[in-house]
């Protein structure tokens, strides 16, 4: 199908968008355009405007410090996926991100449009939420910053209000004794969407007792989410078969697929089995990718 009839606005400035956001809150911001574009040419959405946001380099960086990670909303999937520092610091991240589409999707997508969007297959959500991550809302009124948990709604919903941009993702910097791991269960192996996305980042004192835990999946419910009743399985104590187990029922039961994706339960299962066994088996400096 042709793409329908709209007005493309290209402001110079984040301070020219939030305006015309707020003269026009039914507009539409695009970056990459892999989710928008696709669904006006499916006539699922029909926007008068849409406002192009690909020319403002200050929502193209990423900034690592003594505290936090923040990647702005324009940086495309592959700029993160080989950003060495981001890797250095949170490989959850960048494993979701190998695993995102194809090559050249990963070239136009956004961090932000891939949020905002807010599939629940969304790939780097899981990751993002182990990452304790918050994302970034600007408007003429100012700047809130919202919990990425709170923000993600339900299935392609989110709490960004019209005359909203996001603008950036933020999680504090992971400890050096924390470990990370992502996987994915798709059709097939290349340029596939999610069946079942499973993140999870621990944390380990110098006992080898697991002292954070954070698990998290996607396209397995309406939205991505956390599993507070499995992480606490873990927490306090060294990761034994026993919790290993009993973390990925809780994981399982958490889960709430569509009828007639059922299965999707006993995938959750044994991918979160799979990922904290494979963490217990590291040694102290392992890092799980």
């Amino acid at each position: 199908m042709t793409l329908p009839t709209f007005e493309l606005l290209k402001p110079k400035s984040l301070e020219e968008v939030l305006g015309m956001l707020t003269a026009q809150p039914e507009a539409l911001p695009v970056a990459g355009g892999t989710n928008l574009i696709v669904d006006m040419r499916a006539g699922k959405v029909s926007p008068k405007t849409v406002i192009d946001l690909s020319g403002l380099t200050e929502l193209q960086d990423i900034v690592v410090t003594d505290a936090h990670v923040t990647i702005g909303a324009a940086v495309s999937i592959a700029h993160l996926l080989h950003c060495s520092a981001v890797e250095r610091v949170a490989p959850v991240l960048t494993s979701a991100c190998r695993t995102f589409a194809n090559t050249l999707i990963r070239r136009r997508a956004t961090v932000g449009g891939n949020l905002v969007n807010a599939a629940p297959c969304a790939d780097t959500a899981p990751a993002l939420l182990v990452l304790d991550a918050e994302v970034e809302l600007a408007s003429t009124a100012g700047i809130r910053w919202m919990a990425l948990s709170d923000f993600l709604v339900g299935a392609f919903k989110t709490q960004r209000r019209p005359d909203e941009l996001l603008t950036s993702v933020r999680f504090p910097l992971p400890p050096a004794s924390s470990r990370g791991s992502f996987q994915k269960m798709g059709l097939r192996k290349i340029s596939c969407m999610a069946k079942v996305d499973v993140a999870v980042h621990l944390d380990f004192d110098v006992s080898g007792a697991c002292r954070d835990a954070r698990i998290a999946h996607g396209a397995a419910s309406a939205v991505a989410l956390r599993v507070p009743a499995a992480e606490a399985v873990l927490v306090g104590q060294p990761l034994t078969l026993e919790r290993i187990n009993r973390a990925a029922q809780l994981t399982e039961a958490s889960a709430q697929p569509r009828a007639g994706s059922e299965y999707k339960r006993q995938v959750v299962y044994g991918l979160t089995r799979r990922i904290l066994t494979k963490i217990a088996a590291l040694g102290e400096d392992g890092e799980a990718t």
